[in-house]
């Protein structure tokens, strides 16, 4: 039984985003942001999703300047890492979630292994890009390290998703990025996901080399 259906990658991918922009609601938002949004509703498939994005003042402008310089990009889980488009960073993306040293130190302490991660990202934030697409309890540390005067990451991509603290931590990044002095892209509610924060990324590393829908 023969089946219909596009096979071009090229055709699959530019027919996507033609029907993405016509949509999603885009108007007022930059060129950079556009292309953020869509990306970011391609990876669920639900136009209606762009009303929950939120970008801080600078964030595409800190986030492609902080990429094209080669920074280091900070995943709270596998998943994410594995979601960034490695043709397009000239350093692997670090994610610490299964270090021996994560792992102790979270049997020790009695927290997630997602917030124990965030010892070893002491040495790689300042000027980072960081992506948390799971893990609430890796940006609720997070953003208690940088209260404490931690180095500030260029941009936070966070969108982790679940019932359990992931609404409430996006919540609390919007509310406090501005007096903490930095720029984020995330999306509010429950929504999220690996998926999601990493086609965030992808989106603005596209940008950097000129690929836009």
């Amino acid at each position: 039984m023969p089946f219909d259906y596009e096979v071009n990658p090229q055709a699959i991918e530019q027919e996507s985003f033609r029907q993405i922009r016509e949509l999603t609601q885009l108007d007022g938002l930059s060129r950079e942001q556009q292309q953020v949004v869509m990306r970011i509703v391609h990876s669920v498939g639900m136009p209606e999703v762009a009303a929950q994005v939120r970008f801080s003042d600078n964030a595409c402008t800190k986030g492609l300047q902080a990429l094209a310089s080669d920074c280091p990009i900070l995943c709270d889980v596998e998943m994410v890492k594995q979601g960034i488009t490695k043709r397009m960073v000239q350093r692997e993306p670090l994610c610490f979630l299964n270090d021996q040293q994560t792992i102790n130190l979270a049997k020790a302490t009695g927290e997630t292994r997602s917030m124990a991660a965030l010892q070893s990202w002491q040495d790689y934030l300042a000027g980072s890009v960081v992506v948390i697409g799971n893990a609430p309890t890796a940006l609720f540390r997070l953003l208690e390290m940088l209260e404490q005067g931690r180095d500030k990451p260029a941009l936070i991509i966070a969108m982790p998703v679940g019932f359990v603290g992931a609404e409430e931590s996006k919540q609390a990044l919007w509310e406090v990025h501005e007096i903490l002095g930095i720029e984020c892209i995330t999306l509010l509610g429950r929504l999220g996901g690996s998926a999601v924060s990493a086609a965030a990324c992808n989106a603005l590393l596209r940008c950097n080399i000129g690929e836009y829908y």
